[in-house]
């Protein structure tokens, strides 16, 4: 073990663990690791499957565990919280279509929110019975969130929204949204922003679903286009004060490196399944050298992942917060998997493009087609790697040619 970290349960630790085994054991089936995952394309069976399992946790008090009771957690540690999360994902249940409402809309919620609102808006998501979503990236504004041109005019207790959000993750389905436009071009990008929640059923939001390389539009992480026109949103939707929006944006961004932290799919064991199983001219894949170097590279990539979660659950249990070298964590996890998935596709030679839903290979596919996107889902690699030579190697930042220009001003290329 490394001098400052500590893998090993506490006692109360451990007994808390085997009360998250209990509960699961008697509600879902552990997965079988032996087989090779196909990937859920129905998404009405996607959503009815993910709203009975988040009601059946939150029921018995498994939904929301960090969050304080009267909005459907336990008041569980921060520690607890990733012991549950590391004992559930032994599990076969339904992907989640609530990480971003209770990984991002969640907490600005809890602490931007008045009673009231949190009364009324927390137990709902937390139950599953309302989905959120996060509507920040425009077309002119993705990695500079700040860049944003989306507009807010003030009109009495009202705020007339018009713009364009883009890759809106569940919009098509959502109930609800968080969103930061701009209430004042005069001012620097970063401090003419304004934030809010807002009904997505609202007159004057249109919704278009983006056909994706990977499938279906209506896939379970779909991408949209969501445009506002003269969208009235009260005042009290506002969360934070006015020209808060960056701000409020942050803590939003900083519980979204956790939410959206692993590129999820196919992975090491899966592709070691498949080298065990397919058959390379005449011979079993996993006897070719070439073959096994992959593998090796991608263990040691897995278990870097899993030690530097290991550095996260240490610093948790000491009460500490964890530190930005966690963005480092989607950086290797959706390389791995965007080479894991091309790994599965060239393993079928000419026929590796061919999807059939039975024969396994749809999770690598899925893998190869979604991995690049996630490379730029919640930070680019270069935003991670900047955040990581700027605020864990202390290297200076990069040069900002809009530093102290008022928004308006700043060349658009147009």
């Amino acid at each position: 073990r490394g001098k400052n970290m500590d893998f090993n349960d506490t006692p109360d630790q451990a007994k808390f663990r085997a009360k998250c085994k209990e509960w699961l054991d008697s509600n879902a089936q552990l997965k079988d690791t032996s087989k090779r995952a196909n990937v859920e394309s129905n998404l009405e069976e996607l959503i009815a499957k993910a709203k009975v399992w988040q009601k059946k946790k939150y029921d018995a008090g498994w939904a929301m565990l960090h969050w304080p009771k009267e909005y459907g957690g336990i008041n569980a540690t921060p520690i607890e919280r990733i012991i549950w999360a590391q004992e559930e994902s032994k599990y076969d249940v339904p992907g989640s279509i609530f990480e971003i409402g209770l990984g991002m809309c969640g907490p600005v919620m809890m602490q931007y929110a008045s009673e009231e609102q949190k009364e009324r808006y927390l137990p709902p998501m937390a139950e599953g019975k309302e989905i959120w979503c996060q509507l920040f990236s425009e077309p002119s504004a993705g990695s500079d969130v700040a860049g944003l041109r989306s507009k807010a005019v003030k009109d009495g207790d009202e705020w007339i929204i018009n713009g364009q959000k883009v890759w809106t993750s569940g919009a098509h389905y959502s109930d609800f949204g968080i969103l930061v436009v701009r209430h004042d071009p005069d001012l620097e990008k970063h401090k003419g922003l304004t934030f809010f929640f807002v009904d997505m059923k609202s007159p004057g939001i249109t919704v278009k679903p983006i056909k994706q390389i990977t499938g279906t539009a209506g896939s379970g992480a779909g991408f949209n286009e969501v445009y506002f026109d003269d969208v009235r949103i009260p005042d009290s939707q506002r969360l934070g004060e006015i020209g808060d929006g960056w701000k409020v944006a942050i803590t939003t961004l900083m519980n979204e490196r956790l939410a959206v932290g692993d590129a999820k799919g196919a992975d090491v064991n899966e592709a070691l399944s498949l080298a065990k199983d397919k058959d390379d001219f005449g011979q079993l894949m996993i006897k070719n050298q070439a073959v096994r170097d992959k593998l090796a590279d991608w263990f040691c990539e897995a278990n870097g992942l899993k030690y530097t979660k290991f550095r996260t659950m240490s610093a948790l249990s000491k009460g500490e917060a964890p530190g930005p070298e966690a963005s480092i964590t989607k950086i290797v996890s959706a390389n791995k998997l965007q080479a894991i998935g091309n790994f599965g596709i060239d393993s079928g030679d000419m026929a590796g493009m061919l999807i059939d839903e039975e024969d396994g290979m749809s999770s690598f596919q899925a893998a190869w087609l979604g991995a690049p996107g996630l490379r730029i889902a919640g930070g680019t690699d270069e935003i991670l790697k900047n955040i990581i030579a700027e605020r864990v190697l202390g290297l200076p930042q990069d040069p900002r040619a809009d530093k102290g220009l008022p928004f308006k001003d700043i060349p658009s290329g147009k």
